[in-house]
């Protein structure tokens, strides 16, 4: 399964290439990559007008690829998920209980027993509408 992931991935990085170099390739209205390697010129491999035509569709063919190779990862990744199986959280280490002198008290210790309110200290009262110094 891992050699198949692989090679489906170094299909997509060459179909992703080749769509690069053919689109660069390509002559459009001005003077492109492809006009400076002379494909705009009648004596050329392809003829005057058959350049166009045979770039546009190993462009197609390329972004045909690239797209199944693209679908082929989605799917096996997807695939790869799901047979490992569970979430995230499942593969969270428990932690084991530690028993005896180190252990850590899981109750509380009982409350001390209720004793009479203290006295409140006496608070110092101003007159109405007098200001405090």
């Amino acid at each position: 399964m891992n050699m198949m992931f692989n090679l489906v991935v170094v299909v997509q990085v060459i179909s992703a290439l080749s769509i690069i170099a053919l689109v660069l390739l390509q002559h459009g209205k001005g003077a492109d990559m492809g006009a400076a390697f002379g494909s705009g010129a009648s004596g050329s491999l392809f003829g005057a007008t058959g350049s166009s035509n045979f770039m546009s569709k190993s462009t197609g063919v390329a972004a045909a690829i690239f797209f199944g190779a693209t679908l082929a990862l989605s799917l096996m990744a997807n695939q790869r998920a799901t047979t490992v199986g569970g979430g995230v959280m499942d593969k969270v280490v428990k932690p084991v209980p530690v028993t005896g002198a180190g252990a850590i008290p899981t109750t509380l210790p009982a409350a001390p027993a209720a004793s009479a309110p203290a006295a409140a200290a006496p608070v110092a009262s101003t007159p109405a509408g007098a200001i405090p110094k």
